[in-house]
């Protein structure tokens, strides 16, 4: 009997699981579900904010992603029932699975913080990037140089570091009167990294103008303003909440081992029910002191191991262990970049921390090698001034 085998959602995990399941089963019957009928370059979705022509070059369309044999479907994802197995859909009937790979991404988590959701823009999509776009666009419209506009993001880690550098580039490019506030309520941006890292961060985005405000929580985002514990309400023009992750509502009473509706797996993706894997944003994989980071690295790694772990499942084998490898840290600021940590060949690089032009190539090299693998070269090829 041919295993019906559904995969939800379309971001790293996905899109790099699809492609994997079927080199591994060439007789199954393989469904793919996303919201959108594209795989977006989310790590680089930053770059829209400065230049909307940008999506054309990090949407790749899922017909370029999964061969003719697996059956797309474009809808949203509400609910999983375990029992019956069956995804639930909002538009389409249910699907029915015999095995299921969960990779549906996050949400922003607001963590209870009163008005943050009803009056914050986030960055999880390309409509994401292209609202903020406008707002600051429209922003900048009625401001002046006696007056700028003023443009917050809330959490310095990847996301608000590179937003805020891009909000900065299409500043300096349009010499619109912008002020832009970098806010982070620990004590450092980056929090839990490398502090060589963090200061050759800190130094880049205070070279572009971006004001950095650390170590006092936000308590309260109204309309106009956000408010701090101890320091002075800050106003707004544009605010941009970049500061946590949770999952998906569709797996609100999925019925499986979950914390804050991410699903936890052991290292080998399984989760409580055998039949369901899970992997990405959507997962909280089990690596011993700390779990897997939530980052596309960890996601494209993943990726590649829970296809034949699937497909090991299908035909009562072994599965393999999954040991996430950190291959160091590349972020853009703007036009600028850091790479820190970076590993070539599976070898450390001599200079631990570096910037400048080596690390803009390597930024676009990391992006294009994606973009190839899962489509072509020539797409890659395309995209690469702008990535």
């Amino acid at each position: 009997m041919t295993a019906k085998v559904v995969v939800l959602g379309a971001g790293y995990a996905g899109a790099g699981a699809i492609q994997q399941l079927e080199a591994e089963l060439d007789d199954a019957d393989i469904t793919w579900v996303s919201d959108t009928d594209y795989h977006l370059v989310l790590h680089e979705s930053h770059r829209v904010i400065r230049d909307p022509r940008v999506k054309d070059k990090i949407t790749l369309p899922v017909h370029e992603v999964k061969s003719p044999n697996t059956r797309f479907v474009q809808d949203i994802v509400t609910g999983i029932d375990t029992d019956e197995r069956t995804v639930e859909l909002e538009d389409d009937s249910d699907l029915n699975y015999d095995y299921l790979l969960v990779a549906l991404g996050s949400d922003t988590a607001f963590y209870g913080i009163p008005g943050m959701a009803e009056n914050a823009l986030t960055l999880k999509g390309l409509d994401d990037a292209l609202e903020i776009h406008d707002q600051v666009k429209e922003a900048a419209k009625t401001a002046s140089r006696n007056d700028p506009a003023k443009v917050v993001i809330g959490g310095a880690g990847l996301s608000g570091i590179q937003s805020a550098g891009e909000i900065a580039e299409y500043r300096d490019k349009h010499r619109a009167p912008i002020d832009i506030y970098l806010v982070e309520a620990m004590d450092e941006i980056m929090p839990g990294q490398d502090p060589e890292l963090q200061g050759t961060v800190k130094k880049h985005l205070l070279e572009k103008d971006i004001n950095i405000l650390t170590d006092d929580p936000i308590t309260e985002a109204t309309e106009e303003e956000i408010q701090f514990d101890e320091g002075e309400a800050l106003d707004y023009d544009v605010f941009v909440w970049t500061g946590g992750v949770t999952g998906r509502k569709a797996l609100n009473d999925c019925n499986l081992d979950n914390q804050h509706n991410r699903v936890t797996t052991e290292a080998n993706f399984q989760t409580s029910d055998d039949r369901v894997f899970a992997i990405g944003d959507s997962a909280i994989i089990d690596q011993g002191e700390n779990p897997a980071p939530p980052t596309a690295q960890a996601a494209w790694q993943a990726a590649e191991v829970v296809g034949e772990n699937i497909a090991r499942e299908i035909r009562g084998q072994p599965l393999k262990t999954w040991t996430f490898n950190d291959k160091g840290t590349v972020i853009s600021i703007g036009d600028d970049a850091v790479a820190h940590n970076v590993k070539a060949g599976g070898m450390d690089l001599p200079i631990s921390t570096f910037s400048s032009v080596p690390a803009e190539v390597l930024k676009k090299v990391i992006a294009a090698r994606w973009i190839a693998d899962i489509t072509s070269w020539n797409r890659a090829f395309k995209a690469w001034d702008s990535l």
